[in-house]
């Protein structure tokens, strides 16, 4: 593909620029911002504006508000905490369009920031509606656009695509640089051997990227719930596991593709099973180890102990690595296992490691290694689509060299 250009490559110097930020943040019970990866992650693409002298104006979504103002969903705290972090102020705009937008924006000086409030208080963002996005340029009076907000790329809303269409600057922030850099080329042109670890529940979420990472990889691991479909599909036992056993016919032409492109792929050679899990109260009953079948009345919650082995010596022989769900039900003490010595074994390799989005980045932060991995992507289900080989809407629209 070719190369998006990003804020590198143009000068904002003096320009009002519209930015895409993902500071869709967790709030806890008492409404303090419980985890601010998101808003840590946009900081250098903010600061690098703010140096540059732009006028820098943040716009984002936050949860699932039903479109219309909620204060629940407001983005005041984050304004307060991304103040923080700056060290500066940070003009908040309880609207993110109108006369408080224009009259906030129109007093703006080299180097301010305001952040706009959430924009899916509007049912035109999602709807990518034209003329909303206009009135977001104009009311802003924007004059280049940056999209930092990889999270939310796989979607074709106002403020991740539709505004693009209204501006003459259209480039990457320095987190999508990132992201496309290791989810892309380091991923398309990997250091060998490249190793691809997947887990998660379900086949169906992941087999469009087990079909496109599989002509690109030299070994597959297959850990998760998802592992037991793969089981049925050599015509193992299961029994209680988590299957979808409409998707076997899914599993074996996967296991034929690796046989045919001489890519290892790895099950799951033993594995932690309970009759038993009580996922309110985080907890199984008895843990038992099985090997080859899983006996009637039991269910696999975690890679064994063998599998463990064998997955480390894999991760050992890498020179990159992606990594995306988790091997169990790591949210439970007694099933956490095996994902927490695969992010052990990660970690303390040589090899480039990426971690691919969603729960594999809460495995890999719970774990305590989060520190020793080379990237963590910002994306979920953007994360997926890219590897997939789908194109990103909010990539798509903008600038390339």
């Amino acid at each position: 593909m070719a190369k998006i250009k990003t804020i590198k490559d143009v000068d904002l110097k003096g320009k009002k620029v519209f930015v895409r930020v993902d500071f869709n943040v967790p709030f806890d019970a008492q409404g303090n911002i419980s985890d601010d990866t998101r808003i840590v992650a946009a900081l250098p693409t903010i600061k690098h504006l703010v140096e540059q002298g732009a006028k820098v104006v943040l716009t984002s979504h936050l949860g699932r508000p039903k479109s219309k103002a909620d204060v629940q969903f407001s983005l005041a705290p984050v304004a307060k905490a991304l103040a923080e972090k700056l060290g500066k102020d940070v003009v908040f705009v309880d609207d993110c369009i109108g006369e408080k937008v224009k009259d906030a924006c129109s007093k703006m000086v080299e180097g301010d920031v305001v952040l706009l409030e959430n924009s899916r208080f509007y049912s035109e963002e999602k709807k990518n509606d034209p003329a909303f996005a206009k009135q977001l340029v104009e009311d802003t009076g924007a004059e280049a656009y940056v999209n930092d907000a990889f999270g939310t790329a796989h979607r074709a809303h106002a403020t991740t695509a539709g505004v693009a269409a209204y501006l003459p600057i259209k480039v990457a922030g320095l987190l999508i640089e990132r992201e496309l850099e290791f989810l892309g080329s380091k991923t398309e042109t990997p250091v060998r051997p490249f190793t691809v670890i997947l887990g998660g529940s379900k086949v169906s979420d992941k087999i469009t990227v087990i079909d496109a990472l599989l002509d690109k990889c030299d070994a597959m691991l297959i850990g998760g719930a998802m592992a037991y479909t793969f089981a049925l599909a050599q015509g193992r036992k299961v029994g209680n596991s988590l299957v979808e056993p409409d998707k076997v016919d899914l599993a074996k032409a996967a296991l034929e593709k690796a046989e045919k492109k001489g890519v290892k792929f790895l099950l799951p050679i033993d594995n932690a099973t309970t009759q038993n899990i009580d996922f309110a109260g985080g907890s199984v009953s008895e843990i038992k180890i099985m090997e080859s079948d899983i006996e009637d009345g039991w269910a696999g919650v975690d890679i064994g102990p063998k599998t463990i082995e064998l997955y480390k010596n894999q991760v050992a022989e890498s020179k990159t690595i992606l990594w995306n769900g988790p091997m169990g039900i790591f949210e439970i003490k007694d099933c956490a296992k095996g994902t927490f010595a695969v992010a052990e074994a990660v970690a303390k390799s040589d090899a480039i490691s990426i971690i691919g989005g969603g729960d594999s980045v809460k495995a890999i932060k719970k774990s305590g290694y989060a520190k020793d991995v080379s990237f963590i992507s910002t994306g979920g289900g953007a994360s997926l689509e890219f590897l997939e080989g789908k194109e990103l809407p909010g990539v798509a629209v903008l600038d390339k060299e």
